[in-house]
């Protein structure tokens, strides 16, 4: 056990330095291109990403981890230190590399806009979501500028490839939502969407990283699924955090997606478990207003014995394990330099927001 704990630390150490890296190598470039928006559009986009506050003034920097622009410069280097492509180990540093990965992150943006509108989420990394503030129509449009300032950034098959994710993202968002209308929604459904809405992105991220650099097809292949598994892993340590997180640290209120009756990777399972536990989660989703929060505390509890929480932890696991298989079979990756993905990896199932 303890080797297993100082492992975890060991991992979420690396995992934090190599995204404080990313940080400071690709913010700059995000700045930049934000930069380029016509006023208004700026000011909404400056806001979501925690530059500014709602009047103007200067907050510095409180966004999100860039984990997928992580990926991408992790995987870069990956490929590169093989000597297989792009400027060995500055392969981080490479201009191409960080347009990508600046790319990555306004893609990434354009779906948290839509998506708080899509769910009226009122609330993003402990402050009030854009369109609360500058309105729905207008956060919108922001976004919709962010993902023209993504494609503008990278070119060829880049360009191609990361369409073709937001048109995946696109389509996992619709299945979500057709979910909500339904109750007869399998838990291989909803593995699938998540493969779209979330996995595809991370997939994406890793690829352009690899495309960068010149890198053997097989071996873009091979880390576009290394980033699919993990970005089911991640979706569902997500909705595990929609349940269960600690409202401090993930800046929304206990219970979130029950309230809202998401059908969430673990109220699938545990409706599919055909329990008592999971005939009582029915009927309080089966239910025509909105939970007290009892009702919410009642749900909470039906999942956790119905097995959703136990599924959803093991779940995870066996797609980060399925995303090292990938790796190590990737050709031309140089596997002493993979630490930064695993580190990613590893952070995804241990993140408490």
């Amino acid at each position: 056990m303890k080797a297993t704990i100082d492992a975890g630390i060991d991992a979420s150490k690396t995992a934090e330095a190599t995204l404080r890296r990313t940080r400071e190598a690709v913010e700059p470039v995000l700045r930049a291109a934000v930069d380029t928006l016509p006023g208004r559009l700026r000011s909404i986009a400056a806001y979501h990403l925690g530059w500014e506050d709602a009047d103007g003034s200067v907050l510095g920097s409180i966004g999100g981890k860039l984990l997928r622009p992580g990926l991408v410069l992790a995987a870069a280097t990956a490929v590169a230190a093989s000597g297989v492509g792009g400027n060995g180990l500055g392969a981080a540093a490479d201009p191409e590399v960080l347009a990508s990965a600046a790319a990555i992150e306004l893609a990434h943006n354009f779906t948290l806009l839509h998506d708080d509108v899509i769910d009226r989420d009122h609330t993003r990394r402990h402050r009030p979501t854009a369109w609360t503030v500058f309105g729905a129509e207008n956060a919108i449009l922001a976004g919709d500028a962010m993902l023209a300032l993504a494609l503008r950034l990278v070119g060829g098959e880049a360009a191609s490839r990361l369409a073709e994710c937001v048109i995946e993202i696109c389509d996992g968002q619709f299945e979500d939502c057709a979910f909500e209308q339904r109750d007869d929604v399998t838990l291989d459904e909803c593995l699938t969407m998540a493969g779209k809405k979330t996995g595809a992105l991370l997939g994406c991220a890793c690829a352009l990283g690899a495309l960068a650099v010149r890198a053997d097809p097989l071996a873009v292949a091979a880390l576009d699924l290394f980033g699919r598994e993990i970005g089911v892993a991640f979706q569902l340590t997500d909705d595990l955090l929609g349940i269960w997180g600690d409202p401090a640290v993930t800046g929304k209120p206990v219970g979130s997606d029950l309230s809202a009756r998401k059908k969430s990777l673990p109220v699938v399972a545990a409706l599919s478990a055909r329990s008592a536990a999971a005939g009582e989660l029915a009927r309080v989703y089966a239910l025509g207003r909105d939970f007290t929060e009892h009702e919410v505390r009642r749900a909470t509890e039906a999942v956790e014995r119905a097995g959703g929480r136990a599924w959803a932890a093991t779940e995870a696991a066996a797609r980060i394990a399925t995303a090292h298989a990938h790796l190590r079979r990737a050709p031309g990756v140089e596997q002493a330099a993979v630490h930064d993905l695993h580190a990613i990896a590893e952070l995804i199932t241990r993140r408490t927001s």
